[in-house]
């Protein structure tokens, strides 16, 4: 087993190999799975939790242990720590910590996965759930992105999305962005500045700014134009080309189903290539009849819990509610249409088998075609305390809960990312 990593009072890291890597699901700790465990992926980045101390597992005492004094210096204190991985990646096991109070910050909006270190490297508790590498870091040259995302925006410096999309690729990073500049896979459209969902853990505005927002939401609504002029040269150049209505930059595209629906007609007067996919919480199923007719290609659907209780106490929706959802759900898939779930993976949560029966139910009553499995960006006892949660039964894991859903939907696919769906 992996040794347990902990962080010393300047952040730096060590690993202590007489306690081993413990993992979290829920609230309980537990050893972790040696099937559950992979190297940590490249591109993945190393967190030090603050006011949060670590927690091994003495494997001769088969107990857990809190690490609360510095093994190298007794004067010193420790922090836990956590893998950030990867796109393409999802979680098994979230970091094992133990709070030294309930009254201390809230950590930002990040993936939080058990880390330890064995021979010589670090291994995170997770898998590769998508082989497409549109995301992966070794595909990335940060001088030809920023070359390329600086003559696109000298080029288009009158269309305000092209330049929204800049910083997005510049100073947050985004691959999606990334990816549109250099003109390849799948390219982001944000258009709406507002919400209809005040998400406990929205990652594009937080009301009191805590925990911080971990990027700025678009402020304005882009013209038809401006959308087109985007979509339609990356879909002619691209390969296997994807354009997606839906960002982490902006609230709700449906709200701004009109400029939606003209741009997808605009899009497909000048060209029948690549797929126009929808990225929504879907919870104005009118609206989404409207886009099918303009040529929507496919729809994914953002959801934490298919459990109602949940469901509400994260997504606080305003104005509809998760009946709502289910009927788009339902016009799309009528449609022929392909829909997917961005589900929000959280170790103790997803894989409950209350949870796995409720959305077997509506597999089986609306049909679906993919599983996108998305680590949940939130301080995992923050989100728990947010919804009330209370543990309800047998725990299956993330990859006892896909095996479940594989043998019970055997066409029922799972992966990362928006696919390409169109026979260009």
């Amino acid at each position: 087993m992996p040794s347990l990593v902990y962080a010393d009072s300047e952040g730096r890291i060590y690993d202590l190999p007489g306690l081993k890597m413990a993992g979290r699901s829920g609230r309980v700790l537990h050893p972790v799975d040696l099937k559950d465990l992979i190297p940590l992926p490249q591109g993945s980045e190393l967190f030090v939790l603050p006011d949060r101390l670590p927690v091994g597992w003495d494997q001769d005492q088969d107990d857990m242990v809190v690490l609360d004094k510095d093994p190298v210096n007794a004067e010193g204190n420790v922090s836990a720590v956590a893998a950030f991985m990867a796109p393409a990646y999802t979680q098994t096991a979230l970091a094992a910590f133990y709070r030294s109070s309930l009254d201390i910050p809230i950590l930002p909006l990040f993936t939080y996965t058990a880390v330890g270190w064995w021979k010589g490297r670090f291994w995170a508790a997770g898998f590769r759930s998508d082989l497409d590498t549109r995301q992966d870091f070794c595909n990335f040259r940060p001088q030809e992105v920023r070359k390329k995302t600086i003559a696109m925006l000298k080029k288009k410096k009158e269309n305000r999305l092209i330049q929204h999309l800049g910083k997005c690729s510049l100073t947050y990073g985004c691959p999606a962005a990334k990816n549109l500049f250099l003109g390849r896979w799948e390219a982001p459209l944000p258009t709406s500045p507002v919400c209809n969902a005040a998400c406990l853990g929205c990652i594009s505005l937080q009301s009191e700014g805590i925990p911080p927002a971990s990027q700025d939401r678009i402020t304005f609504i882009p013209t038809t134009e401006e959308v087109a002029d985007v979509a339609v040269p990356h879909l002619k150049r691209a390969k296997r080309p994807v354009v997606s209505f839906g960002q982490g930059c902006e609230g709700e595209p449906l709200l701004q189903a009109k400029l939606l629906e003209r741009s997808i007609i605009k899009i497909r007067e000048e060209t029948n290539k690549g797929t126009i996919n929808l990225n929504t919480n879907a919870s104005l199923p009118g609206k989404v009849e409207n886009l099918i007719y303009a040529g929507l290609d496919s729809m994914r659907i953002s959801i934490n819990s298919t459990r109602e209780k949940y469901y509400h106490a994260y997504f606080r929706p305003k104005g509809y509610d998760q009946t709502d959802v289910l009927a788009s759900w339902r016009i799309m898939k009528k449609a022929g249409r392909f829909v997917s779930l961005n589900l929000f993976v959280l170790p103790g949560l997803t894989d409950e088998m209350a949870e796995i029966d409720r959305l077997s139910d509506l597999i089986e009553e609306l049909g679906l075609d993919l599983i996108q499995l998305r680590n949940h960006n939130i301080d995992p006892d923050w989100y728990l305390d947010g919804i009330d949660y209370k543990y309800t039964g047998h725990r299956t894991g993330i990859k006892g809960m896909i095996t479940i859903l594989k043998k019970r939907f055997p066409q029922l696919r799972f992966g990362y990312f928006n696919p390409y769906l169109r026979s260009d």
